[in-house]
């Protein structure tokens, strides 16, 4: 009997042990309150792994990284995990929340049916900078020029972070040239790295975290990244109490939208534990904390009426059409024009 319950206490042990969902997720894309919030009613608790660039994280998946539950991958890189077979179905009847989706949101290009995502959080990638900073030197902060073009540059040498991602970066480079971030057309990708290698001795550094702390304490005045970053900087800003204020814009030349989604990875121990995640994070009142707490886009409808006012009236968080006409996601390319794309990364890299 003695040992009937010894046997007893460590299998529940063991159980509690083991009640571990595994999280693999961007840097700064989730609240600890919110996780928290879920921890204590799962009674389990959530263990994060951090990417920050699509591409990496498919990578480490490909080189053999497994036993996560939940990734939130970008749409191109859902499209890629699918055709990896890398991902298990999404079992709806386990999410009576997922009727909060936005319809704009729903069977979108990369999963139609939304059979192995569920939509998340939006971002785009855009322009940040120090106000003051521009307002004194007199540049524009509504083009994609600001880091491109020389002539803007010069007066901001050593101060301009870009993003380490080859798909962002000449992406941005190709909607400041006119062209579409889906073109195969050889030279028009050609004239981007072009650019791209004209403007690289004026910037600091390719980065895809670091540039936020760097723009809250003022160690750089301009960042290429994405629209939640930005907040995060201006908010970090603000309760620092730094002489200067953090804002962000969409070029006039357009940007990159991105729908980042909750995945199944088919590695994961405990997709029930997945399930009963994503559909907290599908209630109205959790959904909401990727906006007021992220500064992300939102693509649930039951999550608007908790959102602040002031982050719901922000364009580069909620752009209104004329805005979002001007961006596009980024696709998959097929396997040529993805190592043509990385040779061309290869070189802006090293020279």
């Amino acid at each position: 009997m003695k040992l009937g319950w010894l046997a007893l206490f460590f299998w529940f042990a063991l159980a509690q042990a083991e009640d571990v969902l595994y999280l693999y997720n961007w840097n700064n894309y989730i609240g600890e309150e919110t996780l928290a919030r879920f921890e204590a009613r799962c009674r389990c608790r959530v263990k994060q792994d951090y990417y920050s660039d699509n591409e990496e994280m498919l990578a480490k998946l490909e080189a053999g990284a497994e036993g996560y539950d939940i990734i939130v991958p970008t749409g191109n890189a859902v499209e890629s995990l699918i055709r990896r077979g890398a991902l298990r179905p999404i079992d709806k009847s386990r999410l009576p929340h997922f009727e909060n989706v936005k319809r704009e949101f729903r069977d979108l290009w990369f999963d139609p049916g939304n059979r192995y995502s569920v939509p998340y959080a939006t971002s785009i990638t855009l322009l940040g900078y120090n106000i003051e900073k521009m307002r004194e030197l007199n540049l524009p902060t509504d083009t994609w020029a600001l880091i491109f073009e020389p002539k803007y540059l010069a007066k901001i040498k050593g101060k301009v972070t870009v993003l380490n991602s080859q798909r962002e970066l000449m992406a941005a480079a190709m909607k400041y040239l006119g062209h579409s971030v889906h073109t195969t057309d050889i030279a028009a990708w050609e004239a981007a790295k072009r650019l791209i290698l004209a403007a690289k001795p004026y910037w600091a550094t390719f980065s895809n975290s670091t540039y936020i702390k760097d723009l809250a304490i003022g160690n750089i005045w301009v960042a290429h990244g994405y629209s939640n970053d930005m907040f995060r900087a201006r908010a970090d800003a603000q309760a620092a109490g730094r002489p200067f204020t953090i804002g962000f814009s969409t070029p006039k030349e357009g940007a990159v939208l991105a729908v980042d989604s909750f995945v199944l990875h088919k590695s994961g121990r405990r997709p029930d534990l997945a399930h009963r995640f994503i559909d907290f994070m599908l209630e109205g009142e959790n959904a909401a904390d990727v906006s007021n707490v992220i500064g992300a886009g939102n693509t649930n409808a039951a999550a608007m009426p908790y959102i602040k006012p002031e982050i719901a009236r922000e364009p580069a968080i909620f752009p209104p059409p004329e805005i979002l006409g001007r961006l596009e996601m980024l696709r998959d390319f097929d396997p040529k024009m993805r190592r043509t794309l990385a040779r061309m990364w290869t070189e802006i890299k090293v020279r």
